[in-house]
């Protein structure tokens, strides 16, 4: 299966990484997904092995694909949330994670509000405690490298070659560290990426990275391959960044007939959670191109491969199950 390594490695975000490198994490991942489809989920790779998610923002999907990678791999998984940690009474970050690392952990899984927190994080050394490796599920608008993962092992499995594929994120780029990730994921192993959006939710300094900016939605959309629709963040919707949801809907919604633009096989992908009838309509929810509900169970591969080949000496794994 290669000889690619990442034992040892934080996981920070995916400017730094290899194409080689994110094709071995989505190779191993396919062989995970075996063990979450099999009737024995629970295996002892990382036995022995302490991993604490620390997340200082909501999530649902990667704290318990997260939780889930770990435990199905042997290890012990303690969370710890902002709401009912020590953070709430003032407790630094810095001080949080010298905390976690006194108890022998192995894994820091972290998100985080502010970009660079995860960098911060794995910078964090006492000279009597080992530190433990870096897991960034999430740091502001910065990046969210295993979202990034679970997309293109998403996209792989719905048969699509990523090697020069036409891929369209549509939505509040400005705001999202996913599409950040995605443009540096996706360019490395040779697609095409366009970004669109409202003007005030798409810099145009993001074409530095590599990616695409089409001022017309239809020009995103023509041909594409698949399209990715990011979460219109309502939380910063009253900063001004465009009238009204209804308008949004109206100008930047991918309905029925504006997917008509695309491949008549293109895959539809959405980090989650969902606006229906905002950024996406409910069909198109739901319709037979989307990989929406199967991005989540590979979230769980995916971060299992990650867990696997840092924590371990990554080697090939049964696949007899």
């Amino acid at each position: 299966m290669g000889t690619v390594s990442l034992q040892g490695r934080s996981i920070l975000g995916l400017e730094d990484f290899k194409a080689g490198e994110i094709e071995r994490v989505l190779d191993v991942a396919a062989q995970m997904k075996r063990i979450v489809l099999s009737g024995n989920k629970k295996k002892d790779y990382l036995k022995g092995k302490s991993i604490v998610t620390v997340f200082s923002e909501a999530s649902t999907r990667t704290r318990s694909s997260f939780e889930l990678a770990g435990k199905y791999l042997g290890a012990d998984v303690v969370n710890i949330t902002k709401s009912g940690s020590s953070m709430t009474k003032g407790e630094s970050l810095r001080d949080t994670l010298l905390t976690v690392s006194a108890m022998g952990t192995d894994a820091v899984i972290i998100r985080n509000s502010s970009e660079g927190a995860a960098l911060f994080a794995s910078k964090v050394k006492s000279p009597k405690v080992k530190t433990p490796l870096i897991f960034n599920a999430g740091d502001g608008a910065h990046e969210h490298p295993s979202q990034t993962l679970l997309e293109l092992f998403t996209l792989r499995e719905a048969g699509k070659k990523i090697k020069e594929m036409k891929y369209a994120i549509i939505g509040d780029i400005l705001h999202s560290r996913v599409a950040r990730s995605d443009i540096y994921g996706f360019t490395k192993l040779g697609a095409e990426v366009h970004l669109t959006g409202p003007r005030t939710l798409v810099p145009k300094k993001l074409e530095a990275m590599g990616a695409i900016v089409d001022d017309k939605l239809e020009d995103a959309l023509k041909d594409a391959d698949a399209i990715n629709i990011l979460r219109i963040q309502l939380e910063r919707a009253a900063g001004g960044f465009f009238p009204t949801t209804r308008e949004y809907a109206r100008l930047w919604g991918i309905n029925r007939e504006r997917l008509a633009l695309c491949k008549p096989d293109v895959a539809i992908i959405h980090p989650g959670p969902m606006n229906r009838g905002i950024e996406i309509s409910h069909d198109v929810a739901y319709d037979e191109q989307s990989w929406i509900q199967e991005e989540v169970r590979n979230g769980v591969a995916v971060r299992m491969a990650l867990l696997y080949l840092t924590l371990t000496e990554g080697k090939d794994i049964e696949t007899d199950y």
